[in-house]
């Protein structure tokens, strides 16, 4: 692929099978999967997909229109965001209060900071997954500012910057619980400095050898390293912890290859893996709710894992029919500025 063939492209199907794969492979882990799933870095891999579509999306409305509409993005994000986390959110909770399980469970004492994206400092419970939501956010509301709005022509030493400093935190973020939540701010931030580069001529030709198959291999070999990094890592950090970074480089390396014309591509970019990617972002919010229902049945091990994967995906359609498409429409419907890559999903 070529950087003129990379900016041509209005839509990256490919990465709606990514989620896809992602958003199952969390669900699967979770509720009795294989552990060489490895299902919590699944959510790494969404991390750098939303850094790297969100700053194409805006590099690209730059090119075009010669500004950024900071209102529109945000008025985009939250129609995307918001609706449909805060409908999952108090499905939830009125789920435990019938229970008579909500002041017991840690939703409940840690509530307050499920209403204000404050997740990732919550304690689990049946909310739990949310927590990589309060990462998201914070960035969608801090990053495009300052790339794009007060420093842009330092963008990339702003990207460069941030960077370094999620990572020269980690350790005095890590405690009992949470552990080590800054380093997924340099998770997203690989998806935005990956493009950066891919949209700089310059930067595409250091990209442009990632852009064969063959890197595949380099992923699946860290995914399937991750417990031996870890243990080799482990220290004052923990290894789980240290062993992001890697991770999210591995995943920023072969994006490009997933976007080059090819077998990979056309298999990321089936009906089934883009209607599948499409539901992903309520496919991860419903998994608690969907395994609660699973619960019921008496399954157990692989069995749960598969039938609340299949109920999440059930559960994940209906609020996608039902309250994803009509908000996001109607974010679309007042912007004052065109946008023509953005993928049902971004």
């Amino acid at each position: 692929m070529t950087h003129e063939q990379f900016l041509a492209l209005k839509r990256f199907p490919a990465l709606d099978g990514v989620r896809a794969i992602a958003a199952l492979m969390v669900v699967f882990f979770h509720y009795g999967g294989p552990g060489f799933l490895q299902g919590w870095l699944g959510v790494q891999v969404f991390f750098v997909l939303s850094g790297f579509l969100i700053t194409t999306l805006l590099l690209r409305e730059q090119a075009r229109t010669g500004r950024i509409s900071l209102k529109d993005f945000y008025r985009r994000r939250a129609f995307r965001i918001l609706p449909v986390y805060f409908v999952v959110l108090f499905v939830t909770a009125a789920g435990l209060l019938v229970a008579g399980q909500f002041r017991q469970n840690p939703l409940g004492q840690d509530f307050p900071l499920y209403l204000t994206f404050l997740n990732e400092f919550g304690h689990g419970g049946a909310y739990g997954q949310s927590w990589s939501l309060g990462v998201e956010q914070k960035f969608y509301l801090v990053w495009p500012l300052l790339a794009f709005a007060l420093l842009p022509r330092w963008r990339p030493a702003v990207t460069a910057g941030l960077m370094a400093l999620a990572l020269a935190v980690v350790p005095f973020t890590v405690s009992s619980d949470p552990k080590g939540w800054s380093v997924h701010y340099f998770t997203v931030l690989v998806g935005c400095a990956l493009a950066l580069l891919m949209n700089d001529k310059r930067g595409f030709a250091l990209i442009r050898p990632f852009t064969t198959p063959w890197v595949i291999l380099l992923f699946l070999g860290v995914h399937l390293s991750v417990p031996l990094i870890s243990g080799a890592l482990d220290g004052t950090v923990p290894g789980f912890v240290s062993v992001v970074p890697i991770y999210a480089v591995a995943t920023g390396l072969v994006l490009p290859a997933l976007l080059a014309p090819g077998r990979l591509q056309r298999a990321l970019s089936t009906r089934p893996m883009v209607w599948l990617g499409e539901r992903s972002y309520s496919i991860y919010l419903v998994q608690a709710i969907a395994h609660s229902i699973v619960l019921l049945t008496g399954a157990s091990g692989l069995v749960m894992a598969l039938a609340t994967t299949v109920v999440a995906i059930g559960i994940a359609d209906f609020s996608h029919r039902f309250v994803e498409l009509p908000m996001i429409r109607r974010g679309r419907s007042h912007r004052s500025t065109g946008n023509a890559l953005a993928p049902i999903g971004q």
